[in-house]
């Protein structure tokens, strides 16, 4: 996203050089993500108040870590409640909140991770109902072990049950008005989330090659995943799109389960569909596939050469990608992809401000 002119923007560094920054470059950071398999290399979530969460993640090619750190042209507050960090401006507020499982107590109703996760979200409506940001754009949850399965049922789905559960308690739409999400899979940590909102409500964006998330059928568990496939934001002059964690799904199927080339390529037709929606809803249909700003998260470190090289060819030119060891929320998933992008916003004359 460009750093120069939207209100709202993202830079990567490594976590080294994010501790190098200066005072005041570090006033201007909403929050951060942190992907490092090191604990001990990154000590950013006491640093200056910063709503900083470290993700159990091997990045994957060049570098050791990496951070996603959001910024905000406008001055900041911050702030903590309950178990979440968070700092905002006057239009979007960015918050981290991370929950060990070991805090809750397994009971014949509900699991310790459904237990966290709706804690968690619990925790989230409340803050952005007490402090008047009512509008959800995007949601990052990581889960230790997402595949695996305990009190007899998968963990991805106990999460899906707990998120549903805290929605429908808080009186949030659970079906058209929900924000984009990924969720992926971690070798160990708490469950960790990060979330942002804000003052302007932003528009759903489904995909017509695939079934909408929270219509899956009971197949993929008791409770369908509660998030849309993007979420378009506007905010002063920019329009900032996120797309959701996107991967070989058509209908509700997943197709290609053995084939790297061939799931990253109906990956990227099901992001080109997105952007095909987005456009079509924004003040001028400037998303594509060569400006997006990508996370790719490989399940087996070994394809990585296949997923780069096939993306390369698909857009055009050498993506700005950042790749990370991950588990996806199915077993037969081999890639999952999520994209960020933001263009000036025109107004009704058809001029941008």
């Amino acid at each position: 996203m460009r750093n120069t002119v939207s209100p709202l923007h993202s830079a990567s560094l490594s976590i080294a050089a994010f501790l190098k920054q200066s005072p005041q470059w570090k006033n201007s950071v909403l929050g951060a993500l942190c992907f490092s398999a090191d604990a001990e290399e990154c000590p950013i979530q006491i640093d200056m108040g910063i709503p900083c969460m470290r993700v159990p993640m091997q990045r994957l090619g060049t570098g050791d870590s990496v951070c996603e750190v959001w910024h905000s042209n406008s001055p900041l507050t911050e702030g903590k409640s309950g178990a979440i960090r968070y700092r905002h401006d006057d239009a979007v507020l960015f918050g981290v909140i991370e929950l060990p499982e070991k805090m809750f107590t397994p009971d014949p109703a509900k699991t310790p991770l459904q237990q966290a996760t709706e804690s968690a979200y619990r925790q989230i409506f409340n803050l952005l109902d007490r402090l008047h940001y009512p509008y959800l754009f995007r949601f990052w949850n990581y889960i230790a072990d997402i595949n695996t399965h305990s009190f007899g049922l998968e963990r991805y789905r106990q999460f899906n049950l707990g998120r549903q559960d805290a929605f429908l308690a808080h009186g949030r739409d659970v079906v058209g008005n929900v924000p984009a999400a990924c969720a992926l899979g971690s070798a160990q940590g708490p469950l960790a989330i990060a979330f942002m909102a804000g003052r302007a409500a932003p528009l759903s964006i489904e995909n017509p090659r695939q079934m909408s998330a929270y219509q899956y059928p009971e197949q993929y568990g008791p409770r369908s995943p509660t998030f849309s496939r993007a979420s378009l934001v506007r905010l002063e002059q920019d329009e900032v799109l996120f797309v959701s964690g996107t991967a070989s799904i058509v209908g509700h199927e997943t197709l290609h389960p053995t084939d790297i080339l061939a799931q990253t390529r109906e990956t990227m037709a099901n992001i080109e569909a997105v952007l095909t929606q987005a456009n079509r809803q924004a003040s001028q249909p400037g998303f594509d596939l060569a400006t997006m700003h990508y996370k790719v998260y490989v399940r087996h470190s070994a394809d990585l050469t296949q997923i780069r090289t096939e993306l390369k060819r698909i857009i055009g030119t050498e993506p700005n990608a950042v790749y990370l060891q991950a588990d996806v929320c199915r077993n037969d998933l081999l890639v999952e992809i999520e994209a960020t992008a933001s263009q000036a916003l025109m107004n009704l004359a058809g001029h941008s401000d």
